[in-house]
């Protein structure tokens, strides 16, 4: 299989050294997603302003760490279900919700869990909800806009997921304590 190239601020393309910069200054490291996906420009910037716009949505730090992991654990990504433990870890989400999301069981309120179920259902059905579904949703407390924020929290773990599958990106020491693997 092809090895994918872990770009450095010296052998990234010219349009992808800012970026790399941008995340050295951020995390004070190139995280092996942002070193892969330096290949193409476009790509790790795109990824970065979807980060970005999911992370000011009008979700909270445990509704972004749902919608995230649940999307993760879904795809099977090895790489995004450490790096977004860490993540949380550092957004003080509590651990107990974290867990529960890395070994798919039960949410710690119903809120999340209908936030976890709706956006499984949306991954899996690929964006078709039943009536049913989304009346669930809105009764849990969520509105039209958290439910088209889900489409973007998945926009960017498509991007991220799908590179990672592509190119077996080594889980960054920082987050290696929170390897993973899917159960079953």
């Amino acid at each position: 299989m092809t090895e994918f190239k872990l770009h450095t601020m010296e052998s990234a393309p010219a349009d992808s050294k800012p970026l790399l910069e941008d995340s050295l200054k951020g995390f004070g490291m190139i995280p092996n997603l942002h070193a892969v996906m330096a290949e193409a420009p476009g790509l790790l910037e795109g990824y970065k302003l979807l980060h970005e716009f999911f992370q000011n949505t009008s979700f909270d730090k445990d509704e972004l760490t749902v919608v995230w992991q649940t999307i993760n654990v879904e795809h099977e990504c090895h790489y995004c279900v450490p790096a977004h433990t860490g993540i949380a870890h550092m957004m003080k989400v509590d651990g107990a919700l974290t867990e529960a999301l890395r070994n798919s069981t039960a949410m710690p309120t119903q809120k999340l869990q209908v936030l976890h179920d709706t956006t499984l259902a949306i991954v899996r059905n690929r964006g078709h909800l039943s009536e049913a579904e989304v009346e669930t949703f809105f009764a849990a407390g969520y509105a039209q806009r958290q439910l088209l924020e889900i489409v973007l929290g998945l926009s960017q773990k498509v991007m991220s997921n799908y590179v990672n599958h592509l190119a077996n990106t080594p889980v960054d020491k920082a987050f290696e304590k929170f390897s993973w693997q899917k159960q079953g």
